[in-house]
């Protein structure tokens, strides 16, 4: 017995192993690309940020021995425009993710139950989303120009203004007396004009699997429209809101192209992200480049565990 169990074992583990090989040999071209694409790059991310190094210093990269210094990271925390550059991009990320998550919500529920041309509509507001990123911006630009613009032509024939006003290069504009961050303001609205169809996606995902015999209990009982969305409803969407939240605010922390081809950083819009491309191609430093850049993931990294260790407290409770 014991004999006729080693040829069985020996077979189990040859398979474990052709197992493993073929595993392998299909991971590697994926663990290749992933290589390629991000690790090394971050490798030399870290590099250059803790070194002095500009774009002419390349050529000359490797035959030298790297000068190892945390001036980078100094002269970006000592930088007023960074901490400027910061406070833009926190408040242009926290707009942009309560609106999206917030107007994805409202049309997911408003949407819910079936009605004539439902389709229609939900395709319809979808657009945004798909449209290419160079369309929308051009659109938004030729609505917002001061000299044809339609919001400024309805403004001043319909409004009364008394001047054409630059949307997309206005630092801030006074509203009743209280000074308003414009161009950031426009900014924000097309990020939540683009990216709530995403949220209302989830959402309405999400409310498909709520079980409508809960809601039907509760209407029976007597609970109104409100009550069955707020105690019944909203706290299913808890986890997938929860994502949504962290998932824009971590993707728009870090846009650029949208910036940068709807203000160019004009009127108060330079974020982290225009600030990195700024160091890296008008001054050509690619170690403070790469520094803010590392600043930015660290950022981004601590509010990652933030919440991986809230979403495991809430599983342990559970």
């Amino acid at each position: 017995m014991t004999t006729a169990s080693h040829p069985r074992r020996a077979r189990q583990l040859s398979r474990a192993r052709r197992d493993n090989r073929n595993g392998l040999l299909l991971t590697a071209p994926t663990f290749a690309v992933v290589l390629v694409a991000s690790i090394i790059p971050l490798i030399l991310v870290i590099v250059f940020a803790f070194s002095e190094i500009r774009l002419v210093d390349i050529p000359r990269f490797g035959t030298e021995p790297i000068e190892w210094s945390l001036d980078n990271f100094a002269r970006a925390l000592d930088n007023p425009a960074f901490w400027q550059a910061m406070w833009t991009t926190l408040l242009f990320a926290t707009l942009t993710m309560i609106g999206s998550v917030g107007v994805g919500l409202a049309l997911a529920l408003a949407l819910r139950r079936p009605f004539r041309g439902r389709g229609i509509v939900r395709a319809l507001l979808l657009v945004p989303y798909v449209l290419p990123i160079i369309a929308a911006v051009t659109i938004w630009q030729t609505m917002l120009n001061p000299q044809y613009g339609l919001v400024n032509a309805f403004g001043r024939a319909v409004l009364g203004w008394e001047a054409p006003i630059g949307f997309l290069n206005t630092t801030t504009s006074e509203l009743w007396g209280i000074p308003i961050p414009l161009s950031l303001l426009v900014v924000v609205l097309f990020e939540i004009w683009r990216s709530a169809p995403l949220a209302f996606l989830f959402i309405t995902a999400r409310l498909q699997g709520v079980t409508p015999g809960i809601e039907e209990a509760a209407a029976l009982d007597g609970a109104n429209g409100r009550q069955i969305t707020m105690r019944i409803v909203m706290p299913q969407l808890k986890g997938v809101i929860l994502l949504l939240l962290l998932l824009r605010f971590i993707w728009t922390f870090q846009s650029f192209s949208e910036v940068y081809l709807l203000t160019e950083g004009a009127g108060g819009t330079q974020v982290m992200a225009l600030k990195v491309y700024t160091e890296l191609i008008t001054r050509a430093d690619i170690g403070s480049a790469a520094a803010y850049g590392l600043l930015m993931s660290v950022i981004l990294i601590a509010l990652l565990a933030v919440y991986v260790v809230l979403a495991r407290r809430k599983v342990d409770v559970e």
